[in-house]
């Protein structure tokens, strides 16, 4: 089973590199572009018997090593298939 946890820092917290993103797109012709915000991705491949089990233990991965809870929120998605992510970006 795969999950996919996405960290992201929370809105009240300044990201400076999301700045310097916007600023860059903008000076690309992205006009339309109003704001970035920074992130990061992980993929676990998990040894369990239940999406249930697997959302369990990336919660704990997360809670514990993956987002620093001060300034990042996260979410996690469950695939049961356990198929690869898609490498296209959104």
């Amino acid at each position: 089973m795969r999950a996919r946890v996405f960290v992201t820092l929370k809105p009240s917290v300044f990201d400076p590199q999301g700045t310097t993103v916007a600023e860059a797109l903008h000076t690309l012709g992205y006009s339309s572009v109003a704001d970035v915000r920074q992130g990061k991705y992980f993929e676990l491949t998990l040894d369990a018997n239940t999406p249930e089990e697997a959302r369990r233990i990336a919660t704990e991965a997360a809670d514990k090593l993956l987002a620093n809870p001060v300034i990042e929120s996260y979410r996690i998605e469950i695939d049961a298939a356990g198929a690869p992510a898609a490498g296209a970006g959104r």
